[in-house]
């Protein structure tokens, strides 16, 4: 009972708010953007990390954001796409994450299971869940995530990530953690059928 909606399936690039937009015209009900992190110098930074839309909670969590959001500057008049928006500016990830997430618990909620299910896979350390103000989660109007799952910059996550069968197995936990987010979801709003269907009850 589950439909994927890829925003694409070839090494072509997309927008990033066509891929926002692409979740909203199919009226997804998660966002689910996977990434590999990449540091431009190899270092001992490794391992996942999944992010939320938020305030910038420490100076690397801004750093990656800058990164992520340059790609914009792929796109034809991304100034005017993104009302002025500048991807190397402290300033402008300050706005974007004043943005307020009305799905902000559920992202969090998602992302948990994610670090999760890839801290019990064990391959590569989890770095854990992280805030931070990426453009791509800024127009979803649906609980949103971020996952980097590795530095491509680092050697243990590298070799790991160039492998298909360890990128089906990357995929596969991924997969794992949104069953058991899907689960939370649909308990949560059983409870909350049940106790509107209690308080309906005359005396």
């Amino acid at each position: 009972d589950i439909q994927v909606i890829y925003t694409r399936e070839t090494d072509v690039f997309i927008p990033l708010n066509e891929r926002a937009a692409i979740a909203n015209r199919n009226k997804a009900d998660l966002f689910i953007s996977i990434h590999c992190n990449y540091i431009s110098v190899r270092n001992r930074a490794t391992g996942s990390e999944t992010y939320v839309l938020g305030l910038h909670r420490a100076e690397d969590n801004l750093d990656v954001a800058k990164r992520e959001n340059a790609s914009i500057l792929l796109e034809d008049d991304y100034e005017k796409t993104y009302d002025g928006f500048d991807p190397y500016s402290a300033e402008g990830h300050i706005i974007l994450s004043m943005f307020q997430n009305a799905h902000l618990e559920q992202s969090i909620l998602f992302a948990t299971h994610v670090e999760n299910a890839l801290k019990k896979l064990g391959k590569l350390p989890s770095r854990g869940v992280k805030q931070a103000g990426f453009l791509v989660l800024r127009e979803t109007t649906m609980p949103s995530v971020l996952i980097e799952t590795g530095f491509l910059s680092a050697d243990t996550d590298e070799n790991y990530l160039m492998k298909k069968e360890n990128q089906q197995e990357m995929a596969s936990t991924i997969l794992k953690a949104f069953i058991n987010y899907k689960k939370d979801v649909e308990d949560q709003q059983d409870a909350e059928i049940a106790n509107t269907s209690e308080e309906k009850k005359p005396n």
